[in-house]
């Protein structure tokens, strides 16, 4: 696509993430947002930013796409999480039931990837929301709170390599090391978790190393790694010393809060350079 569209429609999920993309959307021209919002996962203060919100239920793949139809809208982005322990939870519709039949494997790549394809049996297209989100995206040489050692660096290095390769597995995108030793690598239970629980792992002092990627195929028309001020307050209560992301692959949310926070709990905030991204998909 080479042309942004006047009209877009968002899927919503949880978080700031939605309001942060309809404000910049708007900002950027956008004239009309149409919003599928998720019952107990979207802030319903996006409904003030966008011109039309229609909630739904996990699931309701009928429903969403409808949704967007009968409204005009023949763009689309994803913004926001849905929490991964409602996917276990829905009931999906009829729509929903024949594509999940149809995936032998069930990870977000493929049940995204198969939405995109429903969204495009009619008409809608799923494109990345990179375009809109791109100053919110901080490139290389980013660095917030206190500057790194010579051993966080070495662990921020040796984190990369290995976050690199369990996200190549489709396990997570973050580990936690320290002193050249993972402490935990993400799966299932999110970013949040794991990195309470590498945490708690790296002793009575603390001072473990997270570092957060990208997959080397990142779909961004699915998910965008995301860090923001909740991330940080994990980071404090976990006693995690740095937080690393790749630059220009990864969205920082409400940067002077973060700014604030890595001050506040002495936490290192820092990028580490990217592979180069493959063309966007829009």
């Amino acid at each position: 696509m080479t042309r942004l569209p006047d009209t877009l429609g968002i899927i919503a999920g949880n978080r700031s993430l939605p309001l942060l993309l309809a404000r910049e959307a708007r900002r950027q021209g956008v004239r009309r947002l149409v919003a599928v919002a998720v019952e107990g996962e979207t802030d319903p203060a996006l409904a003030a930013l966008v011109d039309e919100i229609v909630w739904l239920k996990v699931g309701q793949l009928s429903r969403m796409i409808t949704a967007f139809t009968q409204r005009g809208v023949r763009h689309c982005v994803m913004a926001g999480q849905v929490a991964p322990r409602n996917l276990f939870d829905l009931r999906p519709d009829l729509r929903a039931m024949r594509l999940l039949l149809r995936l032998r494997e069930k990870n977000a790549h493929t049940i995204f990837g198969a939405i995109a394809e429903e969204l495009q049996r009619d008409g809608v297209e799923l494109i990345e929301a990179t375009p809109w989100l791109q100053p919110l995206m901080p490139g290389e040489g980013f660095h917030l709170g206190p500057r790194l050692s010579d051993a966080q660096r070495a662990d921020v290095e040796y984190g990369f390599r290995i976050a690199k390769e369990v996200s190549r597995l489709e396990i997570g995108q973050i580990v936690l090391v320290k002193g050249g030793a993972v402490l935990a690598v993400e799966a299932f239970e999110g970013t949040d978790a794991c990195l309470a629980r590498g945490g708690a792992l790296a002793g009575p002092d603390g001072g473990a190393v997270a570092v957060k990627v990208a997959k080397e195929r990142h779909d961004f028309r699915f998910d965008i790694p995301c860090l923001g001020p909740q991330t940080l307050e994990t980071c404090a209560a976990a006693r995690v010393a740095v937080l690393a992301f790749e630059a220009g692959r990864s969205l920082l949310l409400e940067q002077e809060t973060c700014e604030r926070l890595a001050r506040a709990h002495k936490i290192s905030v820092a990028t580490i350079g990217a592979a180069p991204r493959p063309p966007c998909q829009n």
